[in-house]
């Protein structure tokens, strides 16, 4: 057993283990404390927003690994989801040009934040919090304050349709975090990705184009962004207008929960989609446990600060995973 186990730890990198850890010891705290939270049901409706915030954290996570924070989240989801309704006008018909210009806006606003940090030399801070700050004028110019329509049919359909049991939205965030972590780890480009957050004057000195690596990474990851918009549109039917506000502090807790520093370099998609799993299921516990939603924010704002308090130390994981692969006395 404890051979199967170590085993087990080995193959998981040990930086990232612990979000595994924790997840597994919220959802056993789960069935005891909250049992509700654990159920059929409590999961089918918890998943979905799992899943969308598993896919904005991807951007975040591109962006952490480059060594800067983005805090456009909440605007780039808030105007995807304006346009797709907006754009549309809540029919079918309009749906392709919708999705078109959402996306189209998000790689946009991507673009002008990168050439503003690589080109410009704007702290990546001030920048991103410039852009959010610019989309929230933008969905309030756009809507007036209030939504006119509802999230055409045929993508509230296909994002709520059930494949084996399990609601599509799901479906499509396991494809999206599984083809991002495949290609930062199989890619030529992933690898230069990756060198250039390990190291600017490094990968310079090797002839890699940085600044071109770094304005991708805003681009890529307010892709993300949209995505996630585009699917919380579906899912909800009739977003609010600022309904990407969850997703600033949320997206950079699960990255801090995943395991990837703060201050950039090495990261993992993969484990910052189970940090997202692991606050959307805090959430339902906190709920079920009768406190408000300010509780949540709050315990947000405590993993970030530990996340960075925790930065360059060794984390418990790799404690746990050198205990278990040591070998044994017999």
């Amino acid at each position: 057993m404890s051979g199967g186990l170590s085993g087990l730890v080995a193959r998981i990198p040990t930086r990232f283990a612990g979000v595994w850890m924790l997840t597994a010891a919220l959802f056993a705290v789960s069935a005891v404390a909250v049992p509700g939270s654990v159920t059929g049901a409590a999961l089918q409706s918890m998943l979905p927003f799992a899943a969308i915030l598993a896919v904005a954290t991807i951007g975040q996570t591109l962006v952490v690994q480059q060594g800067g924070i983005d805090l456009s989240p909440a605007g780039v989801v808030s105007l995807t989801c304006v346009l797709v309704v907006q754009v549309s006008g809540g029919s079918d018909a309009g749906l392709p040009v919708a999705l078109v210009v959402a996306l189209g806006c998000a790689a946009g606003t991507g673009a002008v934040t990168g050439i503003a940090i690589t080109l410009l030399g704007v702290n990546p801070l001030v920048a991103t919090l410039a852009v959010n700050a610019l989309l929230t004028g933008v969905v309030l110019f756009v809507t007036g304050g209030n939504m006119s329509a509802s999230t055409p049919a045929a993508l509230t359909a296909f994002v709520g349709h059930r494949v084996l049991g399990v609601q599509v939205v799901v479906w499509v965030a396991v494809l999206v975090v599984g083809a991002t972590a495949w290609a930062v780890s199989r890619t030529v480009a992933g690898r230069r990705f990756a060198v250039v957050g390990a190291g600017r004057e490094a990968a310079h000195a090797m002839g890699l184009p940085v600044r071109r690596v770094e304005a991708g990474t805003y681009v890529c990851a307010a892709l993300a962004y949209g995505a996630a918009g585009v699917l919380l549109a579906g899912f909800l039917g009739r977003p609010g207008v600022y309904q990407g506000d969850d997703y600033l502090l949320s997206t950079i807790a699960a990255v801090a929960i995943g395991g990837t520093a703060l201050g950039g370099g090495r990261g993992s998609v993969v484990a910052s989609a189970a940090g997202a799993l692991f606050l959307t299921q805090l959430g339902q516990v906190v709920l079920g446990t009768g406190a408000p939603t300010a509780v949540q924010y709050l315990i947000q704002a405590g993993v970030i600060v530990l996340g960075i308090g925790l930065r360059g130390r060794v984390p418990l994981a790799r404690v746990v995973g050198a205990r278990l692969r040591r070998p044994q006395l017999q």
